[in-house]
């Protein structure tokens, strides 16, 4: 067998427990010859080898473990699958970085999937070496906190996550007005769950066998949505080529939720109300009444008192709605939900995508308790999502939040108190981050966040960007 050529390089001391130890691994010693001179800088214990019998005895002995095995491959493919194998072995694993001259798109994915910590195309930069370095660093310096056993509330084929005192009231009300026949005004801001809770009143109520028909009135252009509500006969204005039967007859035994109901003009109010008074309709271009037996549950993350005062939204409608109203706090106010929330997206996409995530970082906790959460919890879970698609080991570590955050957080921790802000103006702050992001693509924005682009749209209004 071939002697190993060890190029141990000199740093503060070679006992230094504080330094970094890095196995290289190749068949050239000369080719990681730049990288341990980097090292020299970086308080790197570097240590070269030419091949992987020597890196695996060096790896299993005793003393302390290495951080970082470079891998100079120069047969990727074959090599890649095989060092992760051992690798995932080693009591403390030790990061993968791959050294190739040209990955391509395949081999990035499939190293992805393998849980390497990252591919650099040779020869490597000093730059991008210690930057590599840096984000291994943070990694270690990071522990992992073990998830929370979530157990959901059913409602339906989905579940509601919530054990914060701010949530009581909403469940108290869910469980009061379930068994009734009463119309709920669901209020809140965007993302907070109103759709959930209409679900979790209608499948704990006596119409659970029957349909649930969900409509977002802001998504539908107004000149349409009086046909998608109401159905329209065949000839009743130009393209109505059939008979279409509309949500409320759809929602005939069951429930309708107008979702954003506070995006309806005051002429489609007038017949909302009529349905609910007499319970019956004529579908567009129709004579003949349609009755129906429906369940009606609106929201709005609008004030409608105000849009009434302002003359926008029709006074007697609302208190037809606003039976019984239930108000969704804001995902910032429910405390411990977010762990919670957390833990349950981390299991949910991790199974849907094929990784193993059974932890948390400690460091990722921290920053996802220090986001703003503009779009509540479809932003915490669309921010999950992506996280899970690129963790790339069993931690979800504050490098796989975006970018943005951390460097957010680090000048954060620069100020002092009286750089603090209003909450108004880390949300303008906060949108003004995300169109920059977008170039001004309001839509794509409005996705990051986690809200619909008519609520975004409005906020990029109010203040004024």
């Amino acid at each position: 067998m071939t002697t190993p050529v060890h190029d141990l390089i000199a740093f503060e001391s070679p006992s230094d427990a504080n330094a970094m130890r890095v196995l290289a691994v190749g068949d050239d010693p000369f080719a990681l010859k730049d990288l341990a001179r980097f090292a020299e800088s970086e308080r790197v214990e570097f240590e070269s080898l030419r091949d992987a019998a020597s890196a695996l005895r060096t790896l299993s002995v005793g003393g302390r473990s290495a951080v970082l095995v470079l891998l100079d491959a120069h047969d990727p493919d074959e090599q890649l699958t095989w060092w992760a194998e051992v690798l995932s072995r080693i009591p403390r694993r030790p990061r993968l970085i791959v050294l190739v001259p040209a990955p391509t798109i395949g081999f990035l994915l499939r190293a992805a999937q393998l849980g390497v910590f990252e591919v650099l195309s040779t020869p490597v930069s000093r730059d991008r070496f210690s930057d590599v370095l840096r984000r291994v660093r943070a990694a270690e310096d990071e522990s992992a906190l073990v998830l929370p056993d979530v157990r959901p509330i059913a409602v339906g084929s989905s579940g509601m996550v919530a054990e914060s005192p701010a949530m009581l009231p909403v469940f108290r009300t869910i469980a009061q007005v379930a068994p009734s026949a009463a119309t709920v005004l669901i209020t809140g801001e965007s993302g907070t769950g109103k759709e959930l809770v209409a679900r979790a009143v209608h499948y704990h109520g006596p119409r659970a066998r029957g349909p649930f028909v969900a409509v977002n009135c802001a998504a539908i252009p107004d000149n349409l949505l009086e046909s998608e509500l109401f159905g329209h006969e065949k000839g009743a204005f130009t393209g109505a080529v059939a008979r279409k039967v509309g949500r409320f007859e759809r929602a005939n035994n069951g429930t309708l939720f107008l979702d954003e109901i506070g995006d309806m003009s005051l002429p489609l109010q007038s017949k909302i109300l009529r349905v609910v008074q007499e319970r019956e309709f004529e579908r567009v271009g129709g004579l003949e009444p349609i009755s129906v037996d429906v369940r009606l549950i609106a929201a709005t993350n609008r004030d409608l008192k105000a849009m009434i005062a302002e003359g926008r939204f029709r006074e007697d409608l609302y208190y037809r709605l606003a039976v019984v109203t239930i108000k969704l706090p804001r995902l910032a106010d429910r405390g411990d939900d977010l762990l919670l929330l957390t833990s349950s997206f981390l299991r949910e996409f991790s199974e849907r995508y094929g990784k193993h995530i059974t932890g948390l970082s400690d460091r990722a906790l921290e920053l996802l308790k220090m986001h703003e959460w503009v779009g509540n919890v479809r932003e915490l879970r669309n921010v999950i999502e992506r996280a899970v698609l690129v963790c790339d080991g069993d931690v979800l570590r504050a490098e796989h939040l975006p970018e943005e955050w951390r460097t957010g957080a680090e000048l954060v921790a620069e100020h002092d108190a009286r750089s603090l802000v209003t909450l108004r103006e880390m949300e303008a702050r906060h949108i003004s981050r995300a169109l920059d992001y977008t170039h001004g693509h309001i839509g794509e924005a409005a996705r990051i966040l986690g809200v619909h682009r008519n609520t975004l749209a409005r906020k990029i209004r109010e203040h004024g960007l």
